[in-house]
């Protein structure tokens, strides 16, 4: 296409500052001091939108907005990308809103396996992907996608990092039987119906997990996934890390009438409101994901918010609903967790979580290893930061007991171990393009 652009003259066009090149298309966080704020923001987006014909990703969180621009057309980002960017930056300055470029990021996933093709069905019915030439994404754009690489040597020992995806109590037996449908199998029943660990054809492995049943000493005014159910006014929701619903809008101005709605209400209640804007769907999510759990207070943002979008005449889509969390076994889980929330950005939760202050990655999860499994994972980490922050983040990955097993490809990326050998690539993109060519 002619517009097409590469990330690194995207960055370099003028009036872009506020945007920085990550793995998909371009982002900007603005940060806002109110979910009202927010939804002003989120509506001058719409107008822009709109008059340019071109619509892009839209995150509302508690104290900021992300924007992402995207040509799906081009696969990649477009000069529509740099003229819409500079509207959004423009009017986020009118606001008097301040941009928050070093606290962008996308998380990815790669698998090394000896024949992809016999892996990839399996990842894709069990996270609900869908495939993109040689790779897997999500089509609402808010998990990892996963990229799949050529694996030399047989690994055959477990890995020590796995994969937890949470989906609807009501959807779990279907999505199990789609996993084993296409070439997955069941490694242990000890833990159904909590959840099925399943592993792929050469054993990297999968829960599928679902609240429900599970026997938890709640704090008192904490709800069960069970009580937020039976409250009544929330059908549309689903429990899953905190309570989520996804609405099918049909189009860009529906689903920012919807959050727009739904923030100014979380604002007059003090409850913080998490909503992904796409052009075809919106999902919202309360629960903070300090701990994601529910009270009286996020039941009534989650009732008034099913009100709105049945105003709107906007249907839910519960079975689209899935978050997604990292889990490492680990012998030293002090010194793994330190490292994993340097190398992502992630803030701690007690002594065996971190979670993505934006939540906009997977949560992590740790849990004991009894015994060494030194065999190098089949499964990496790719985390996208912008190009003027990969420096300190790989750093800061090694002062936190990490080593750099890899940097041949620096500045593009870098493979940082953590102490017990799990990798992640700090990886920036701008530049890549120019430096290797267009294929």
């Amino acid at each position: 296409m002619p517009d097409e652009i590469t990330p690194a003259g995207f960055e370099a066009a003028a009036g872009t500052a506020d945007w920085r090149a990550l793995g998909t298309g371009a982002s900007a966080l603005f940060r806002t001091r109110t979910p009202g704020e927010g939804a002003v923001l989120l509506e001058r987006v719409r107008v822009l939108a709109d008059g340019a014909n071109h619509h892009p990703d839209v995150d509302l969180r508690p104290d900021g907005v992300v924007v992402r621009v995207v040509s799906h057309d081009v696969d990649g980002l477009s000069e529509r990308d740099v003229a819409l960017a500079r509207e959004v930056s423009a009017t986020a300055a009118d606001l008097g809103l301040a941009a928050d470029p070093a606290a962008l990021q996308e998380v990815e996933l790669t698998i090394d396996a000896a024949d992809r093709e016999q892996v990839m069905p399996f990842w894709g019915a069990v996270l609900g992907h869908r495939r993109t030439n040689e790779d897997l994404a999500d089509p609402h754009g808010r998990w990892p996608g996963i990229w799949f690489q050529e694996m030399s040597e047989p690994r055959p020992l477990r890995n020590r990092l796995h994969l937890d995806v949470f989906v609807p109590h009501d959807v779990r037996q279907a999505r199990v039987d789609a996993a084993l449908a296409a070439g997955g199998r069941v490694t242990t029943e000890e833990f159904v119906p909590h959840w099925w660990t399943l592993a792929d054809a050469e054993g990297n492995e999968a829960d599928v997990v679902a609240w429900e049943g599970f026997d938890e000493d709640l704090a008192e005014g904490l709800l069960t996934p069970q009580e937020f159910r039976a409250a009544g006014g929330v059908d549309d929701w689903r429990v899953l890390q905190g309570a989520s619903a996804h609405y099918v809008t049909g189009g860009f101005d529906a689903g920012v009438e919807l959050v727009a709605r739904a923030a100014r209400a979380a604002e007059e209640a003090g409850v913080p409101l998490f909503a992904d804007v796409r052009y075809a769907g919106v999902t919202l999510r309360v629960g903070p994901p300090e701990d994601g759990w529910i009270d009286d207070a996020r039941l009534r943002l989650a009732q008034q918010a099913q009100a709105a979008a049945r105003d709107l005449g906007l249907r839910a889509q519960p079975a689209q609903l899935r978050d997604v969390q990292l889990t490492f076994d680990a012998l030293d889980l002090a010194a793994v967790q330190a490292f994993w929330a340097a190398a992502l950005g992630y803030r701690e939760r007690g002594e065996t979580d971190l979670y993505d202050p934006l939540l906009r990655g997977p949560s992590v999860f740790l849990q004991q290893l009894d015994a060494p499994r030194e065999q190098r994972n089949r499964i990496h980490v790719d985390v996208m930061v912008p190009a003027d922050v990969a420096d300190a983040r790989v750093a800061a990955a090694v002062a936190a007991g990490g080593r750099v097993v890899r940097d041949a490809e620096s500045p593009f990326w870098r493979t940082v171990a953590d102490p017990e050998g799990n990798e992640v690539d700090i990886a920036v993109v701008p530049g890549r393009t120019e430096a290797w060519g267009a294929d």
